[in-house]
């Protein structure tokens, strides 16, 4: 007769220093085999509240004594195996099984294996194999339960399928959206769980799992997406999808986190509206301003530039605000009328275009003739530098562009003016971001080029008299981006008025032509410089700003000297 005794054992004691005792249920219709099993666990600390001999006894005795693992023999008296027993014990009780058999004919292990035990041991058993194969189950399903403990608890639904599309797992939050029970809905096609249409059409969105297969990468939704739930009104969803592969880089399937975005729709229509308002108020005076200015560079194209694209877009907006108020503006409304909805948004984006290039132009024709005066005030960079850039963060994350800073923390203050400054950023930044591929980096760099004398665009040095400083020095400001490169012969004539490169794809990008016209006579203006350089690894703009002083600033020429 087998006894467990007979073999080698690595342990003649319990191991020391168990931090509590495990309880283990032995399921074995031997009754030898069983209680020498009970002896072998009981000398390695565990202790065994029962033993039972047949499936139905293993089920009783598991819902009773809820110990930490059980030892299953497979072929057991009674109407139910072992398998069948362990497998209603971990869906009903959550209980680790290690199956502890002496068949390993391919037919059994098929079995087995559907069943995701945590261990599989064949007799005759030594105590030692015994002992690892306990505590790797148990160390395996505290990790598991860690998971699904955070999985559970987390904010966002979750939910997890196998390579099939086949939903394996959902968390509470996720139970909620879907009205799915993780009973019910495991093991379903993971489109019936989570059915999803498009907001503005109503159709069913295109198949995402098909989707994150084929690019095997994150998927973000960009559409406005309603999930329509078991029971219940649709709710709109933000979410992402992303692959679960093994170690050798296979696929084991997927897992989609996902959001209830109702509040976030509800914070963004109130932004909307109030942005609407302030640019009401902001169309009328520049309205009255566009009809008081008129600059001798319009004449130089051949568009007729007076007031009338402010008024139509005044008129537009003006016109939105009534439709808005008598709901005939409303999501409902533009999802059943898409060509309504692509016209006006036509009319809209024209309005802005037009308006913008008057704008342009104004501003070139005021830098000539210096209408406003600079409005030198104290610049900390370190400061205002974050603040400048952080609505373009969103805007980095939403392209999948990777944005970095590198700001000198112990710059000085710069003396220049801050309106300027703000623009030339604003334009350079806004190519690098329209321009550079998803996947490649923007980056900016301030730091101080150094003290003493500065050489200036004019030949001149700068020297302060009573001013704000007894030194000058020059802030270097770097806009780069990587996936984009400017051929050497076009360098020069990007900065000339609608030029535009004619091998690039600019024409997809909106734009007059003429934002780095605009932001090279602000750098002239403000006695700095604007280089650029691009090879294959990307382009950099680099700006030269002097600090400049008060009114007793005095200008040296060098053959003054």
């Amino acid at each position: 007769m087998f006894r467990i005794k007979d073999y080698p054992m690595m342990f003649s004691k319990p191991p020391p220093n168990l931090k509590e005792t495990k309880k283990i249920l032995v399921v074995e219709d031997e009754r030898i085999i069983a209680i020498n099993l009970k002896e072998s666990l009981e000398s390695l600390g565990y202790t065994v509240p029962a033993i039972a001999a047949s499936g139905e006894q293993a089920i009783a005795k598991a819902t009773e004594f809820r110990p930490n693992l059980v030892l299953m023999d497979i072929w057991l008296k009674g109407n139910i195996d072992g398998i069948e027993a362990a497998q209603q014990i971990w869906e009903c009780l959550k209980i680790p099984t290690i199956y502890v058999t002496g068949h390993s004919d391919q037919s059994t292990v098929e079995r087995v294996k559907i069943t995701a035990p945590f261990g599989y041991i064949l007799k005759p058993v030594k105590e030692q194999a015994l002992y690892v194969a306990i505590e790797t189950a148990l160390k395996r399903y505290e990790r598991e339960q860690l998971i699904s403990a955070i999985l559970r608890g987390i904010g966002d639904g979750v939910i997890v399928t196998d390579k099939e599309g086949q939903v394996k797992f959902l968390n509470q939050v996720a139970e909620s959206l879907t009205g799915w029970q993780l009973a019910e809905a495991k093991d379903q096609k993971f489109t019936e769980v989570f059915n999803i249409v498009d907001e503005q059409t109503r159709q069913p969105v295109e198949d995402v799992l098909k989707n994150v297969l084929e690019q095997d990468t994150i998927i973000y939704l960009e559409k406005q997406i309603l999930l329509l739930p078991k029971q219940g009104k649709p709710i709109p969803i933000a979410d992402s999808l992303a692959l679960i592969k093994n170690n050798d880089g296979a696929i084991e399937g997927m897992v989609l986190v996902f959001r209830d975005a109702t509040r976030q729709r509800l914070a963004q229509e109130q932004n909307r509206a109030m942005e609407r308002a302030r640019q009401l108020e902001y169309d009328i005076a520049e309205l009255q301003c566009l009809d008081l200015f008129h600059d001798e560079s319009l004449s130089k194209t051949s568009l007729e530039l007076p007031t009338s694209p402010a008024k139509i877009k005044l008129a537009v907006r003006i016109l939105e605000t009534i439709l808005d108020q008598q709901s005939l503006l409303s999501s409902q409304i533009r999802s059943n009328s898409t060509v309504i909805a692509r016209y006006w948004g036509i009319v809209q984006e024209q309005c802005n275009q037009k308006l913008k290039l008057v704008n342009d132009l104004l501003d070139i024709g005021a830098i000539e003739t210096e209408v406003h005066p600079l409005q030198l005030t104290l610049i900390q960079f370190p400061d205002w530098m974050p603040e400048l850039i952080k609505p373009f963060e969103a805007w980095a994350q939403f392209q999948q562009q990777r944005l970095h800073i590198d700001i000198d923390p112990n710059l000085p203050p710069l003396v220049s003016d801050r309106l300027s400054l703000t623009r030339m950023l604003t334009e350079l930044l806004n190519n690098a971001f329209k321009y550079t591929p998803a996947g490649e980096d923007i980056g900016v760099t301030v730091g101080a080029l150094g003290d003493g004398n500065v050489e200036t665009r004019h030949g001149a040095s700068l020297r302060s008299g009573d001013g704000f400083w007894t030194k000058n020095f020059t802030v270097e400001i770097q806009v780069s981006n990587s996936g984009v490169e400017i051929p050497l012969d076009e360098r020069e004539k990007i900065f000339e008025p609608f030029y535009r490169i004619p091998s690039s794809y600019s024409w997809k990008q909106e734009g007059t032509g003429l934002g780095l016209t605009v932001t090279k006579m602000l750098v002239h203006r403000l006695q700095g410089e604007i280089d650029v350089t691009s090879d294959r690894d990307g382009t950099i703009f680099t700006i030269f700003i002097p600090s400049l002083q008060s009114q007793e600033m005095e200008v040296e020429h060098d053959h003054d000297q």
